[in-house]
């Protein structure tokens, strides 16, 4: 289990906290996301089709970046309650981004009080063998307009995921892989 922590500089009066439960098989990575607070202050994007769709950060959503160790190459998966997602590939830090080939099969929903989003991708991009490295993330919009960013640790300046700064947690290859 993992808790993301608020940007200092984006704080959430809304969001007293964000646990996510991490499971790694072979090439899955298994996702779920527990918030807790005032989340009526939320704004919860509308159920939609569950389609690829670009700018998911720019409201309520969740994110996580897998990268192998030593690599500069990563994936970056954004999962939003509304059911919209998005996989992508980067050869670099924001650089070469390409669709990646990763569709989720998710699940959003209410579970005593807390929201609740649970995601499994299959990340065919990335090495099965291998180690890989996890950033973790939200972004939070609340009824105000104000959006903050959470995650497992952030970089010097403003919020930015991408930083490899940010991938602190470790998923081991499987053994046997």
């Amino acid at each position: 289990m993992f808790h993301l922590i608020p940007h200092a500089a984006n704080a959430s009066e809304a969001i007293s906290a964000i646990a996510v439960h991490v499971r790694r098989c072979g090439d899955m990575v298994s996702l779920r996301h527990r918030c807790y607070g005032r989340l009526a202050e939320v704004v919860w994007p509308t159920a939609a089709a569950p389609d690829r769709q670009d700018g998911l950060w720019r409201h309520s959503c969740f994110e996580a970046f897998v990268a192998r160790p030593g690599n500069p190459a990563y994936v970056e998966l954004n999962m939003a309650p509304s059911g919209a997602w998005a996989a992508s590939r980067f050869g670099d830090y924001r650089d070469g981004m390409a669709a990646a080939a990763a569709a989720p099969q998710r699940d959003f929903g209410w579970w005593k009080g807390e929201a609740v989003l649970t995601a499994h991708w299959r990340l065919p991009d990335l090495a099965r063998a291998a180690d890989w490295q996890l950033g973790l993330s939200a972004v939070i919009e609340t009824r105000d307009g104000a959006r903050s960013y959470f995650a497992l640790a952030h970089a010097a300046g403003p919020p930015d995921f991408h930083k490899r700064d940010c991938f602190i947690a470790s998923l081991p290859a499987p053994s046997g892989a």
